[in-house]
């Protein structure tokens, strides 16, 4: 009796769990193909253990993605799986500058891109493939050691005023970043 009942709140449970999420998914798609922005509540900052920080949208960017596929860092996902966040850091030697870095790594023409920002501190650059737009942040610090403070951001492309105040946000966020 008591197993029985027992399964049946776990079902009950999940159902009412699984309502949510779709009730949620439903909402944000509506939401966001009326043009409306992401309805985020609650930023929360990331710091990995090299001291690169980032605020970023937890209530959007609510699953664990495990590792960060380069440096080290941390992978965020929203619930569908359409959005990924990456935080990471990478040593800096021998101390390149960010045009240098694009340079020697970029693995694409740089006049593919939508979007290039390239200062004596930080690159931000941004294209769009296969339906979904990729972002890219870097800031370069010199003090007191050599780090390349990163964020790697993919959502879709029809979704970019939506997501627009977000990835903005992310991006001003990052730290560290050496002014000098």
């Amino acid at each position: 009796m008591f197993l029985k009942q027992f399964s049946s709140n776990i079902e009950r449970s999940s159902r009412k769990q699984l309502v949510a999420v779709i009730i949620a998914s439903l909402w944000t798609t509506t939401a966001v193909s009326e043009g409306k922005g992401l309805d985020v509540k609650d930023w929360q900052k990331y710091t990995d253990v090299q001291g690169t920080s980032v605020d970023y949208p937890a209530d959007l960017f609510s699953q664990s993605g495990g590792q960060a596929e380069r440096g080290e860092g941390e992978r965020f996902r929203t619930t569908d799986g359409r959005g990924i966040l990456e935080v990471y850091s990478l040593p800096n030697e021998p101390e390149l500058a960010p045009a240098e870095f694009l340079r020697n790594n970029l693995q694409m023409s740089r006049h593919e891109l939508e979007y290039q920002r390239v200062t004596a501190s930080f690159f931000a650059i941004s294209n769009v493939r296969n339906g979904l737009i990729y972002y890219s942040r870097c800031n370069f610090s010199r003090s007191p050691r050599a780090l390349i403070s990163c964020i790697d951001l993919s959502y879709p492309a029809e979704q970019k005023a939506a997501w627009d105040d977000v990835v903005t946000r992310i991006s001003r966020s990052l730290r560290p970043l050496h002014r000098g």
